[in-house]
């Protein structure tokens, strides 16, 4: 799986050296977007790109906010989203005569993340609130050790941070302490260096980390699938219309449909679609 990796990530980087085409150019797809749907768009661009060797696939990851605002100024064909389209980010796109289609490629949960040394091992999604409201500030108060709580958030124009903010949060206000990274990985390195810390990310993204259990669920493909995990999501990829048949946009967003596509969602974390 290491090694599988490693090959995608160096296809995705020659598609990224090769520059940012113009959206629509024939043989090129242009996506941009969330860094947590970035596994699967870069794993799918190492595997279409080997099938396909005319296509190029160019992938940027600017949160998925970004990702919209791309797609509706017409600078990428995929818009990569942790959370749906807003309202108003439909509207703005109708504004501009593009029309987003909707298409659902994997599922993640968000894994609440603290240091291995911390021996906390469940929290209740009202604890992981008040931790970001700033109303439990030591670990202690969890039975923890006796260290003031580092918080880290994603950015606020992530799909992540807004996903966090609808499903735990639930209108509590992040503290003003807390810190704002702006990727999983991000989260995930400044968890691992900060033995005090806690952060929220991807099932892809849990690495090295301790992921703590919510409400006495692990966060798993199985408890995802199952709904049993309180944390969980669709991950998204917007086009401009329906895909036209047979061709590279539709064969890659495809991909998540296929076998192929499911064993390459699996290996980079992520659950596939049933």
């Amino acid at each position: 799986m290491k090694a599988t990796k490693k090959v995608v990530s160096g296809v995705a980087a020659l598609a990224l050296a090769a520059g940012m085409a113009f959206a629509g150019d024939a043989g090129r797809i242009v996506i941009d977007g969330s860094t947590t749907v970035g596994p699967i768009a870069k794993a799918f661009a190492g595997h279409y790109m080997g099938k396909h060797p005319g296509v190029n696939i160019t992938i940027s990851e600017s949160g998925s906010g970004n990702g919209a605002k791309s797609l509706i100024n017409g600078a990428c064909d995929i818009a990569t989203m942790s959370r749906p389209m807003k309202k108003s980010e439909k509207t703005a796109a109708q504004g501009s005569g593009i029309l987003p289609i909707e298409h659902i490629v994997a599922m993640d949960g968000l894994a609440i993340i603290v240091h291995p040394s911390n021996p906390l091992a469940d929290l209740t999604i009202e604890q992981i609130r008040d931790i970001y409201a700033g109303k439990i500030k030591n670990w202690k108060e969890l039975g923890g050790p006796d260290s003031p709580i580092v918080v880290i958030s994603r950015d606020t124009n992530s799909g992540t941070y807004e996903t966090f903010e609808s499903l735990v949060m639930k209108g509590e206000k992040i503290v003003s302490k807390a810190e704002y990274v702006g990727s999983n990985g991000g989260i995930r390195q400044r968890v691992m260096s900060t033995p005090a810390a806690v952060g929220y990310v991807g099932l892809a993204f849990i690495e090295g980390v301790k992921v703590a259990k919510v409400n006495g669920v692990e966060a798993s493909a199985d408890t995802v699938v199952s709904k049993q995990y309180p944390i969980s999501r669709p991950l998204y990829m917007y086009t401009n219309g329906k895909p036209k048949a047979g061709g590279a946009i539709q064969g890659f967003i495809g991909l998540s449909g296929t076998p192929e596509g499911k064993r390459i969602i699996e290996d980079t974390g992520f659950v596939p679609v049933e």
